[in-house]
């Protein structure tokens, strides 16, 4: 896990994320609209850790990108917008309770460890169908969502797709994973 110090960017790394996120701003205006690039920018420059926070969702492929405003927080919302779920954050099982219940075959991470190191939540199932709304996600692949406290308990967890032009919600065992599973991130700033 990176420390607190570690989470800052150089500053061609600052530059060169703040360039990546507007190129895909403008060039994904539909999910945004009625947004400015301008107001986006001047809530990320100030903010060096959800800065970090969002090279790190780039870095791992999530593609992030502004997708809702939180009026009474003054938040601009961003989630993971790659078409399938990021490659390098599959074959994760669910947590750590998970990860360490496994005796063989153990995954190298789990999506919550993985998402809270870079300091961003996983999509609720809400989320997750409100990025469908905006476009096609996870035809191939499927991602964790977060999963209620009482399903996970009993060692569910809970994972979301698009088929068929519908988006599913499954369970499986929180210490599954699987090559075509990862997990969608989102963050305030």
């Amino acid at each position: 896990m990176a420390k607190e110090n570690e989470k800052k960017l150089r500053q061609e790394q600052v530059e060169e994320i703040i360039g990546v996120l507007k190129a895909r701003f403008e060039a994904n205006m539909n999910r945004h609209q009625g947004f400015l690039w301008e107001n986006v920018q001047e809530k990320l420059e100030p903010n060096a850790e959800k800065l970090w926070s969002l090279y790190e969702m780039e870095k791992t492929g999530g593609e992030p990108d502004v997708v809702d405003y939180d009026k009474k927080q003054d938040e601009y919302i961003f989630f993971d917008c790659s078409a399938e779920s990021p490659k390098v954050r599959r074959s994760v099982c669910y947590d750590r309770e998970a990860l360490e219940s496994r005796k063989k075959h153990q995954p190298e991470n789990s999506a919550i460890d993985m998402a809270a190191e870079m300091g961003i939540e996983l999509l609720t199932e809400e989320q997750y169908r409100a990025l469908q709304e905006l476009g096609s996600f996870d035809l191939k692949t499927s991602s964790w969502i977060q999963t209620p406290a009482d399903i996970r308990e009993r060692g569910g967890a809970l994972f979301c797709d698009c088929r068929y032009g519908h988006v599913f919600l499954y369970h499986n065992g929180a210490d599954s994973y699987y090559a075509s599973r990862g997990f969608r991130g989102s963050l305030r700033v």
